[in-house]
C-alpha cells in the first residue's frame, strides 16, 4: 500500500465530526513511518534470486589463492543440497539493473558454473559501507588465514579507513591490527601473492618471516616461493631465507713433520686442545716415546723452564 493510499484510509477511518485535533499529524506520520520502516527492513532481510551473469565483482580482495579453488567441490554440495545459505548484494551505482558482490564471491561463482540463479539479499550499501560489511563477514569466516586477513586490513588503510574503523570491522584490537599491518609493510610487493593463503601459518611465523626479510634480495626471496600448495611455498621462503649458522669450523689441515735431514716423517694437526701428531717412521716413535722425557727437558732448557 502507498504511503498516499495509507494516510487516505486512516482519514476515512476517523468520525466525519471528529474534530481536527484527534487526528494529530505527527501520529499519522508517526505510523506511516512505522510503516515504512518495516517495509524496508522486509525488503531488506526479503530473498530474491538474481541471475548470475547481472553479478559483478565489488569491494576489495579477500582471498589470496584463486577464486577456483575448491570450486568444483563447492558446485557439487550446491547441486546436491541446494544453495543453503544467501550471498549478499548491492544494487550497481553505474548500471542500471546490475548487482554487486557485497560477498559471497565463491558462492555467485558456483551458481554460474551451474547456470542456476542466486539466492541473495539486497541491500543499499554505499562503497565505505560495503568494505565494513565486508570486513566484518570476513572476520566471522573461520577459512581466511592471517595473511589474507592482514593484506585485507591493508588494503583497507590505502583506501583511507582509519584504523578504529578497521578494528571495527574486522573485530580485531588495535595491536593486532598493527602486527598484521607490520607484516605487510616488510614484506616485498608481490611475495604474500606468490605465497597465497598458507592456512596453516599463524601470526608468529609470518613475524618471523617479516624479520628474517629484512636485507634480503627481494627477487631471490619471490623466487623462492616453490611448492604445490601455499604452504608449502611459505616453507620454501622460510627455510630459504633461513640464517646461515656458522657451523663447524673448518680443521686446520694437518701440516708435514720433518726431521734433521729433511725427510718427512709424519704430520701435525692444531686442535683446541693441542696437537695431532701422525708419526710414519716406526723406529723414531718408538724412540720419541722412549725419551720423551729428554726431548721435554730441553724445551725447557730452551725456553728458560
Amino acid at each position: 500500500m502507498a504511503r498516499k493510499d495509507l494516510l487516505k484510509g486512516l482519514m476515512e477511518a476517523a468520525p466525519k465530526d471528529a474534530p481536527r485535533a484527534a487526528m494529530p499529524p505527527r501520529s499519522a506520520k508517526g505510523a506511516i513511518g512505522a510503516v515504512s520502516q518495516s517495509i524496508s527492513e522486509l525488503r531488506n532481510r526479503a530473498l530474491i534470486e538474481v541471475q548470475p551473469d547481472l553479478i559483478d565483482d565489488a569491494g576489495l580482495k579477500d582471498r589470496l589463492d584463486a577464486e577456483d579453488d575448491g570450486l568444483d567441490q563447492l558446485a557439487a554440495s550446491i547441486r546436491e543440497y541446494g544453495q543453503q545459505v544467501p550471498v549478499l548484494l548491492r544494487h550497481s551505482p553505474n548500471v542500471e539493473g546490475r548487482y554487486e558482490i557485497v560477498y559471497g564471491r565463491r558462492r555467485v561463482a558456483a551458481m554460474k558454473k551451474l547456470g542456476k540463479p542466486v539466492k541473495a539479499m539486497v541491500r543499499d550499501l554505499n562503497t565505505r559501507d560495503l568494505i565494513v560489511t565486508q570486513g566484518q563477514e570476513n572476520a566471522a569466516r573461520k577459512d581466511l588465514s592471517f595473511i589474507e586477513k592482514a593484506n585485507f586490513a591493508a588494503q583497507m588503510v590505502e583506501q583511507g579507513f582509519e584504523r578504529k574503523v578497521i578494528c571495527d570491522a574486522l573485530h580485531i584490537d588495535k595491536t593486532v591490527i598493527s602486527r598484521m599491518l607490520s607484516v605487510i609493510e616488510a614484506l616485498p610487493a608481490g611475495l604474500v601473492v606468490a605465497i597465497g593463503a598458507a592456512p596453516s601459518v599463524g601470526r608468529d611465523r609470518w613475524l618471523a618471516l617479516a624479520a628474517r626479510i629484512k636485507g634480503a634480495d627481494a627477487a631471490q626471496a619471490i623466487g623462492l616461493a616453490q611448492g604445490a600448495t601455499s604452504d608449502a611455498r611459505f616453507d620454501a621462503v622460510f627455510n630459504g631465507l633461513a640464517p646461515k649458522s656458522a657451523g663447524k669450523k673448518r680443521s686446520a689441515r694437518p701440516a708435514p713433520l720433518k726431521g734433521a735431514s729433511g725427510k718427512v716423517l709424519g704430520d701435525a694437526k692444531a686442535t683446541p686442545k693441542g696437537a695431532q701428531i701422525n708419526l710414519t717412521d716406526p723406529a723414531f716413535s718408538g724412540w720419541l716415546v722412549d725419551n720423551i722425557d729428554e726431548v721435554h727437558r730441553l724445551f725447557l732448557k730452551k725456553h728458560g723452564g
